[in-house]
């Protein structure tokens, strides 16, 4: 008999056979996880490209100077599919640079607080921007619209690609806090004089924070992005107010004043550079509103106007908690041109302003307290914060030039290590990034979220337990009990 006709040798054939098939088999799917790893391909099939990233983002995350490192503390509570989901796009868009790469991190705050104590994060659902030594926070909240409180569409890769950019870029915004004047400060950690909370926010926003007394230095810094007065008790003299009257006018300057009751505008020297310059009127009053008021004497502000500033406050209904507050508004009698001045968060109606004075027992008294001009917006409601800015106009046509900004809140302690809440920290970060243009004005819709929901009657659910719990078992028995009766045969 031939060897190879013998059964070992044809056995031993077989296994070699099966062997190099195993073989094969692996190989396979070796090579093909390899080229899947290093060369993968991705193709969006939907219909409204809703997993791909914009010609704008791409335009933009190709040509990062800096790599940026995105670190994501989500709560395992809170999935967040769409977030996840556009940070591998991020990462992918970006996988074969050299210079420039986005790379992606998760962190679990509760098993490796060595690392989250490194990165200041002590809280989830943020995602952390670092690229070299800047960093720049955003909160799962900022990547979303909200309507009655539900999240109605996404808009983070607006607000991602924004960060980004901020991250990247080397220079860094200069926010100054002006001092010399009694006001809150930065480096103070009392809980209700400091702002020590607040600094710490916009350090990890990727700002830079310092302070400036005007009168010490007879100039205000050409670096700086923005200016703050939080709660000034003295009076700003006349070179002062015309340094930042320079500032705001001739050099499109931006600025925030939180203003406390207590010393009038005209006191603090700001009644004509607030009044004559930008049209907002500051009324020497203390808010009194019935409706909004807590048992420890705190004012709740509730109601907004659509503007970049309070988007997110009215999606989430996220109240302002405040201690004394005065009335803000645009002034009804001066029309300025190239301006546009608006009350942003309001009172209820039942609302009015009693003249600031100690010892006397609010109580409404017509004709001497401050109640809604008729024909003022919003109606019936006093204002609390007013946002005016400044526009570029070139033959009655807006000009995409940078005008100036200026933030008026009637409250000196909304920023105070005391109350920097949810809703109180996001009306001034807002406000900040509304001032300096970081309020992702990119040209990308925001995608709207998918949602499904399966309604099911008593009888249907029934009807839906029966087939699944007698259906699919009893269809599966009767094809093996088919299968059998045919092999019988």
């Amino acid at each position: 008999m031939a060897t190879f006709e013998s059964f070992r040798a044809v056995r031993w054939l077989r296994t070699l056979n099966l062997l190099l098939q195993a073989v094969l088999f692996l190989t396979f799917f070796g090579g093909l996880n390899y080229v899947a790893k290093n060369h993968p391909w991705r193709f969006d099939l939907t219909q409204s490209r809703k997993y791909s990233l914009s010609p704008e983002t791409l335009s933009f995350v190709r040509n990062l100077k800096s790599p940026v490192h995105i670190i994501l503390t989500l709560s395992s509570e809170n999935d967040n599919p769409e977030v996840r989901g556009l940070i591998d796009e991020y990462v992918y868009a970006t996988g074969n640079r050299t210079v420039g790469q986005i790379s992606k991190e998760s962190l679990d705050l509760y098993q490796n607080r060595r690392r989250a104590e490194e990165l200041g994060i002590d809280t989830a659902d943020v995602l952390v921007l670092v690229s070299g030594d800047r960093r720049r926070v955003v909160t799962v909240g900022e990547l979303y619209t909200y309507k009655d409180k539900k999240r109605d569409s996404f808009q983070g890769e607006q607000a991602l690609t924004a960060a980004i950019l901020e991250v990247s870029d080397p220079v860094r915004l200069k926010i100054y806090f002006l001092t010399g004047h009694s006001e809150l400060r930065i480096d103070d950690p009392d809980a209700q004089l400091g702002l020590t909370a607040v600094r710490d926010q916009l350090k990890l926003r990727n700002f830079e924070v310092e302070t400036v007394d005007l009168s010490v230095a007879r100039k205000i810094p050409t670096d700086a992005a923005l200016l703050i007065t939080v709660a000034p008790r003295g009076k700003y003299t006349a070179a002062e107010q015309e340094m930042l009257r320079q500032y705001l006018g001739n050099n499109a300057g931006r600025m925030i004043f939180l203003l406390a009751p207590g010393a009038g505008v005209s006191a603090l020297g700001l009644e004509s550079l607030l009044l004559d310059d930008w049209g907002i009127l500051v009324f020497h009053d203390v808010i009194i509103d019935p409706e909004n008021i807590a048992d420890n004497g705190d004012l709740f502000v509730r109601a907004y106007t659509d503007h970049a500033i309070t988007k997110m406050l009215i999606g989430q209904s996220a109240p302002l908690r405040m201690g004394l507050a005065r009335t803000v508004i645009p002034d009804p009698g001066r029309a300025l041109s190239g301006f546009n001045t608006v009350t942003i968060a309001t009172t209820s109606k039942t609302a009015w302003g009693e003249p600031f004075r100690s010892g006397i027992l609010p109580k409404f008294d017509p004709g001497i307290d401050t109640r809604p001009l008729p024909g003022m917006e919003p109606p019936d409601r006093l204002g609390v914060i007013v946002a005016s800015e400044r526009l570029a106009v070139r033959d009655n046509l807006p000009f995409s030039v940078r005008g100036g900004k200026v933030v008026v809140f009637g409250t000196g302690d909304l920023v105070s290590n005391s109350r920097i809440d949810h809703g109180n920290l996001a009306a001034f970060l807002n406000a900040v990034n509304w001032s300096v243009d970081r309020d992702h004005q990119l040209n990308i819709p925001p995608r709207r979220i998918d949602q499904f929901q399966l309604a099911l009657n008593a009888s249907e659910f029934m009807k839906l337990r029966y087939a699944l719990l007698l259906g699919l078992p009893g269809g599966t028995l009767l094809l093996g009990l088919l299968v059998y009766w045919t092999r019988r045969r």
